[in-house]
């Protein structure tokens, strides 16, 4: 690794800068997100450059109370990046979390004009074109007679100085930041790593970047590779598939917090979940999937779910409308699908839209919500309505306005927004009857051999929310036992709770609710067409089906409600695993999927042979 020296004026050299100028600007990103910066500009800066800060959040709490330490970013400025979206690097994507985060919480962002790592825009590009014919972004540079990085932070100190912020936490995966900081006098008391957003056309860049200078950056050895088949292209089978999501569980549970302060899934958790596949698990082997049935895939949530809710809810919703594109005719699938690799599209039904035909294709308009992984998502699924028949339309999201409106207290990760639209145009072959897409032979059965292909979207739509809500009463159960198994001290004498005889009745009415959600929930999964059966189910077996799924996730909510209730007062602390368990559940147990007064009526006429009067059931 090759260290970064930069040479520091002495403190009491350091220059001093005023602020020039301060100005409120509405800030709104390409997927929609918005807040507001003061933007400052400064007199006296050592370099003479127009260095901007944007103040973000509750910025002003963090001057006026010492204990509330601003959070800070210096991002240095990438045309191709924060602009164009290039994905060579991950400037952009960098920028776009770090307002959000920083607004979140309060504290600045200080945008350095410093392209290029100080070299330039021109000379940025000449290095690009070294690098296509081999060399890293470092030795890139070199060859052109710059340093390896020729940024100074001396300003980023000088404004941070002047706006009275000598103390910061710093996001960055930069080690050379925080030090450039130090050595000008700026305390940097915390370094919070920025996401790893990744994409095939920047791995080399950023293994350039741990490698050579040690930015706290955490990728597979040879930099991260598109969903793979596992050795020789081979397709996992259920057990590997389980074992690979299995190894996510201790990352999902260290980063769980997190994904509820974000309230979308960090850049680890998409990176873990691309490199296990979990994203093409049912989608058809032709285009990338693995063509997956629904037992694997059901397990799979569940398994997810015993780390972190909101990751399974996102990663199972974006698994299962991989699965949907798939259904769709070939020329739709040769567009989402394109160099085989699985598209991430969020889907919404909630309230169905309006379209209109017009020549060439078709206007809608409508406001969406619940798009759950629509924060990572580059096609929308909506539902739209044209003269008393169902449509679905596909769509960008880079075309459809994102709003941030999903403020709950519970599966805050799965950053389940809405989405608008206003007579946006949709190319014909970009809508599809939605009772043809949803059945048995819908126009990718036509394409793909798959098994699964056949099987009606109802009985994966129906998967997700018992999944998770049977992952998380397991994880409940876990904790709930370490915690009573762990000693206290009363009285100066050791304790376990486990030892009061109440304290075990309550542990083995939890255990019991858990083995009867699992018991159900294997109930559901042992039907015919949960694997997939092309021949579908009986109105008998559909009625068993939907019903063995309620009545698991009613029992685990019950097993999760007995393990709060048992687990004292420091449950109670929002930070406690435990918590957000019972708040993740609560949200589920109110999903249309799992709502048990339609789902009696309807099972019941089922299993009476009266005929189900809901299709979606």
């Amino acid at each position: 690794m090759t260290a970064v020296v930069h040479s520091a004026p002495p403190l009491a050299h350091l220059p001093a800068a005023t602020i020039r100028s301060q100005v409120t600007v509405p800030l709104r990103f390409p997927d929609g997100y918005r807040t507001s910066a003061d933007v400052m500009t400064f007199h006296g800066l050592a370099d003479g450059r127009e260095h901007l800060l944007l103040a973000l959040g509750e910025w002003e709490d963090g001057l006026l109370d010492g204990a509330k330490i601003p959070l800070v970013r210096l991002h240095s400025e990438c045309m191709t990046g924060d602009v164009f979206g290039s994905e060579r690097c991950d400037c952009g994507p960098q920028l776009r979390e770090a307002v959000e985060r920083i607004a979140s919480t309060g504290g600045f962002l200080l945008y350095l004009r410093q392209e290029g790592r100080g070299i330039g825009l021109y000379p940025k590009l000449d290095a690009y074109a070294l690098q296509d014919e081999g060399l890293d972004t470092y030795d890139a540079n070199l060859a052109l007679g710059h340093g390896e990085d020729e940024r100074d932070y001396t300003a980023a100190a000088q404004m941070l100085h002047a706006l009275g912020a000598p103390t910061v936490r710093l996001l960055s995966n930069n080690p050379d930041k925080a030090a450039q900081l130090a050595a000008r006098g700026i305390a940097v008391t915390e370094k919070i790593p920025t996401g790893v957003h990744v994409s095939e056309a920047n791995s080399r860049y950023l293994a350039a970047k741990r490698d050579r200078t040690g930015h706290t950056l955490e990728l597979s050895p040879a930099g991260v590779v598109p969903p793979a088949k596992g050795a020789a292209g081979r397709v996992p089978d259920h057990a590997e598939m389980l074992a690979r999501v299995e190894a996510m569980i201790p990352g999902l549970r260290a980063r769980a917090e997190e994904t509820e302060g974000l309230r979308r899934l960090p850049g680890l958790t998409v990176q873990a979940l691309q490199e296990a596949g979990v994203f093409g698990m049912l989608a058809p082997v032709a285009v990338g999937g693995y063509g997956m049935g629904a037992r694997a895939y059901g397990e799979s949530v569940r398994v997810l779910a015993t780390g972190c809710a909101s990751t399974a809810w996102t990663a199972g919703h974006l698994a299962e409308h991989a699965w949907m594109l798939a259904r769709w005719p070939r020329t739709v699938q040769d567009e989402v699908f394109a160099g085989g690799q699985v598209p991430l599209a969020a889907a919404t039904s909630a309230p169905v839209g309006a379209a209109r035909k017009v020549p060439g294709g078709y206007a809608i308009s409508g406001h969406w919500s619940f798009a759950s992984g629509i924060m990572h998502s580059r096609w929308a699924l909506l539902a739209v309505q044209l003269g008393g028949v169902r449509l679905q339309a596909l769509v960008p999201v880079a075309d459809l306005e994102l709003l941030d409106a999903w403020h709950t207290d519970g599966l805050r990760g799965t950053g389940s927004n809405d989405l608008r639209a206003d007579g946006l145009f949709v190319p014909d072959h970009r809508v599809a009857d939605w009772a043809l897409l949803s059945g048995p032979d819908n126009p990718g059965s036509l394409v793909h051999r798959d098994p699964s292909i056949h099987t009606p979207m109802a009985t994966l739509l129906n998967l997700v929310a018992p999944a998770v809500a049977l992952g998380s009463a397991e994880y409940a159960l876990e904790l709930f036992r370490n915690q009573l198994l762990a000693p206290k001290e009363r009285n100066g004498v050791a304790v376990r709770p486990a030892d009061s005889v109440l304290a075990q009745a309550r542990y083995a009415r939890a255990s019991g609710a858990v083995a009867t959600a699992q018991l159900h929930w294997q109930a559901a999964l042992s039907l015919p067409a949960a694997g997939g059966d092309a021949a579908g189910l009986s109105e008998g077996q559909r009625a068993s089906f939907r019903l063995a799924l309620a009545l698991s996730a009613e029992a685990a909510q019950e097993a999760v409600r007995l393990a709060v209730a048992g687990s004292g007062g420091s449950v109670h602390r929002l930070s406690h695993p435990l918590q957000r368990i019972q708040r993740d559940v609560s949200v589920l147990a109110n999903h249309p999927t799992l709502g048990i007064d339609p789902i009696l009526e309807q099972a019941g006429r089922g299993l009476l042979g009266l005929g189900i009067t809901t299709r979606s059931f």
